[in-house]
């Protein structure tokens, strides 16, 4: 049976959505980008050492490998999913795959750091137009009720596995090359690409005003600032180009403000700012996403160039973290249907901060399981009571038709928050490491006074990390929202996604 869409183009026929069961090409050609997307936000995390060493990398292109990614996903995701609306979800999904997958065979053969971050920067492209098209597509592609519940319930999984699996295929791959990371994507992409064309049918579109400037001055800006913040303890915060970039970044956000005051579809519209409690909500969302991103990075770092852990053995060492986010979201879903989610947030954000706090003292004699097991751990269970109830917050006491675009928003704030406080706190570790004496560069081709500094400041980043998790923890005392509001929202977020 075929039926046709009001506004599409007579040549765009449209089958009826699978309704009988979830199971098959079409949900896994949709999971298998997701789980792509997820994998690349992790992997590359494990294998910054070995880049750096081998690249011979400064520390603020290092940075850039991750924060490139995060900056181009978060930044175009608005843009992304508006394009599908106005293209067709199919055609625009497979774009996003191709950028994706040409991007990781970039990655994989880079021999320099302008061309690795320039291929990371495009696959977070390709991942920002296709990921917000896949989950689109799983509405369309699944008819209302069991297979489409079961659809929602795959692709969301591929976000929990692959944050665990990446930790262990990351290490693994990185132990034969870091190459390997990324170059593992082409034949998956190619296998995705072939797919959906197979299993995935047009959908509805209308053309629709694009804000492309926004999106670009958003972008470009928080780019630019995040590339001066970086750059400055190693050029010098007097060097031209340091604040060059800086006083680029700031003003290129400025034009983004006036200009999203009078786009005519602006990527973010000012009214969906106008509840306080809204507000608190999305900074408490940036900084707690902050937490995650950054902490990950620095002891990633630490535990391979100070304490001298293998690639695959720092993803293993990372899995408690994994655990205690995943046992904490879970006791933090059913609390937030009877306690405030403030007291949730703060509580996870104390728990964070101690954490943390602790995890700032060690120093190379430091073993995994007399100080890094139970603090990796909590810290997790913190994270995990934070970030749960705050999404439902973003979206509590409005009505459906708003849940779209307050969705999106949040994921921004998730995505940003990492790369953009990862400058601010690349910073700090650089200077506690110079002020000790020393250097910027590979950990294997310093002195062993010099790999103590590097150490006390990587662990000085830490610091920077609990102050995000403190600054959650405070903006969130002033998130008012009831119990009775969170579940409301819960129930009408789980309609407008099944329905």
């Amino acid at each position: 049976m075929t039926g046709k869409f009001p506004g599409v183009s007579s040549k765009v026929a449209v089958r009826t959505p699978v309704s009988a069961s979830a199971f098959g090409l079409a949900i896994a050609v949709l999971s298998g980008l997701q789980l792509m997307v997820v994998l690349d936000g992790t992997v590359a995390n494990l294998a910054l050492a070995r880049l750096q060493t081998e690249l011979h990398l400064s520390d603020a292109s290092r940075n850039a490998v991750v924060t490139s990614y995060a900056l181009a996903f978060g930044g175009l995701m608005l843009l992304g999913g508006r394009l599908g609306d106005s293209f067709g979800r199919k055609k625009m999904f497979l774009l996003g795959v191709g950028m994706f997958t040409g991007a990781s065979l970039m990655c994989g053969l880079a021999i320099n750091d302008v061309m690795l971050v320039a291929a990371r920067a495009l696959q977070g492209t390709g991942a920002a137009i296709a990921s917000p098209t896949a989950f689109a597509l799983v509405a369309t592609t699944f008819a209302a009720g069991p297979a489409r519940n079961q659809a929602i319930a795959i692709f969301a999984a591929m976000t929990g596995v692959g944050s665990i699996a990446g930790l262990v295929i990351g290490g693994a791959l990185t132990e034969v090359s870091w190459r390997w990371i990324f170059l593992i994507n082409v034949p998956i992409g190619v296998v995705v690409l072939l797919g959906a064309r197979v299993a995935l049918q047009e959908t509805a579109h209308r053309r629709l005003a694009l804000d492309l400037p926004g999106a670009v001055l958003a972008t470009a800006g928080c780019t630019a600032i995040v590339y001066g913040l970086s750059a400055g303890p190693e050029k010098g915060w007097d060097n031209l180009v340091v604040i060059g970039a800086l006083l680029a970044g700031v003003a290129m956000m400025l034009i983004f403000l006036v200009v999203e005051a009078e786009a005519e579809n602006p990527l973010l519209p000012f009214k969906l700012f106008h509840d306080k409690d809204r507000v608190a909500t999305f900074v408490a969302i940036f900084f707690a996403s902050a937490v995650m991103f950054c902490m990950a990075v620095y002891v990633a770092l630490f535990v391979q160039d100070v304490l001298q852990f293998s690639p695959l053995h720092a993803g293993i060492a990372f899995m408690p973290f994994a655990f205690g986010l995943g046992s904490a979201a879970f006791i933090a879903s059913k609390l937030a249907m009877r306690v405030e989610a403030r007291w949730l947030v703060i509580v996870g954000g104390v728990i964070m901060v101690i954490g943390l706090m602790y995890g700032s003292t060690l120093d190379g004699s430091a073993t995994y399981f007399g100080n890094l097991f139970v603090p990796v751990l909590a810290i997790g269970f913190g994270v995990g009571l934070a970030v749960v109830p705050l999404p439902l917050c973003a979206i509590a006491g409005v009505g459906p038709q708003e849940i779209g675009p307050l969705t999106a928003i949040t994921q921004v704030a998730q995505t940003l928050g990492g790369p953009l406080a990862l400058a601010f706190i690349s910073v700090m570790a650089s200077s506690r490491t110079l002020s000790l004496g020393g250097s910027i560069g590979p950990a294997r081709e310093m002195t062993d006074s010099q790999v103590a500094a590097l150490g006390a400041g990587y662990a000085f980043a830490l610091v920077g990390c609990a102050a995000c998790a403190g600054i959650a923890a405070i903006v969130a005392y002033f998130i008012r929202f009831t119990p009775s509001q969170v579940a409301q929202a819960q129930a009408v977020q789980d309609e407008v996604v099944t329905h």
